[in-house]
């Protein structure tokens, strides 16, 4: 029996909304219409979807919740109609609307700073709860940046009077000593994805006065062992590549008063073969404290170039047929 066709309108209040929704020069409706056999078009000052009812039902909450965002002074990317439609899909792109109208913190410029999927959303509202945090996933799901994000935030709010960010420097075989220059010269490759998120929060000026004072502190985790921190927001970054023992080491540095982060991605392991990841060890012996929080990100919580998401997919897959 064949289903009938089902027919919605939605009304736009103005052009410029249609081109919100639909992107410059139609972009996001195209992206749209090759995942889904409905019809879309605009019409006057509305939106009609005509097709399978189910597809019509995704599509409607699709564009009701994208224009909700836009009337509220959002501007969608094409990431975001990518991940609306996701969510659509399973009746779920509401739940966006919470997601873009909280602000975590601003850049130095100014400009918000937002969760951009739901998988980040948890991942921060379980940081603001828990003390130890351990957040894994493939890259570009904003694990470090928004790590980051909340420890300028915390600093800001003065819940914490420091940041200390650490990295393991595999690369270096943890010695060091074979790199040119001071301490600091020799772990700067090693960490500067945490120099790009601090500057693009507090700005080089603010960022260098605060490495000056020692409110902000960055040191390999080799450095890390007889330390106590107290009042402190510490993400260890790269967590893939520790060893069990290390990981043990850092995560009883945690002191009163303080935060720690541990973020990794398991498809990024560069110990030396034989090697056991202390990431993974850390899931396997911590799973089952309440108060430590496990946050695992997917594909869809890909927050850089759409393309990134499939090279991903791709590998996951690849990683799935030799398994």
């Amino acid at each position: 029996m064949q289903i009938e066709a089902k027919t919605v309108k939605i009304p736009l209040g103005n052009a410029a909304e249609g081109l919100a929704v639909f992107g410059p020069q139609d972009r996001f409706l195209r992206l749209v219409q090759e995942q889904m056999t409905a019809r879309i078009s605009s019409r006057e000052a509305e939106i009609v979807i005509t097709g399978d009812p189910a597809e019509v039902d995704s599509l409607e909450q699709l564009y009701d919740v994208m224009l909700q965002l836009v009337r509220g002074g959002y501007t969608p990317t094409e990431r975001d109609m990518m991940y609306a439609l996701e969510l659509a899909r399973a009746m779920q792109a509401e739940e966006l609307l919470d997601l873009f109208k909280a602000e975590i913190t601003t850049t130095y410029r100014g400009k918000p700073i937002r969760v951009k999927t739901i998988g980040q959303r948890h991942y921060v509202k379980t940081i603001r709860k828990h003390d130890i945090v351990f957040g894994i996933g493939p890259a570009g799901t904003g694990k470090t940046y928004l790590a980051v994000v909340l420890a300028v935030a915390a600093l800001k709010e003065g819940k914490v009077k420091k940041i200390m960010l650490t990295r393991p420097a595999v690369e270096a075989g943890e010695s060091l000593g074979f790199l040119p220059g001071d301490l600091q010269e020799k772990v700067d490759p090693y960490l500067r994805p945490l120099y790009d998120a601090l500057h693009d929060v507090m700005g080089p000026d603010q960022t260098g006065k605060l490495f000056e004072r020692g409110v902000i502190e960055i040191a390999p985790l080799a450095y890390m062992r007889g330390r106590t921190l107290d009042d402190s927001f510490i993400i260890l970054d790269e967590a893939q590549n520790t060893t069990p023992e290390q990981m043990k080491m850092f995560l009883t540095r945690l002191g009163f008063g303080s935060k720690m982060v541990i973020t990794g991605d398991m498809t990024q392991i560069d110990l030396p073969r034989g090697k056991n990841s202390g990431l993974i060890e850390a899931q396997r012996i911590l799973k089952d404290i309440k108060e430590i929080g496990f946050i695992y990100f997917s594909e869809s919580d890909v927050v850089r170039h759409s393309l990134v998401q499939k090279i991903v997919m791709a590998y996951n897959v690849d990683a799935e047929n030799k398994a």
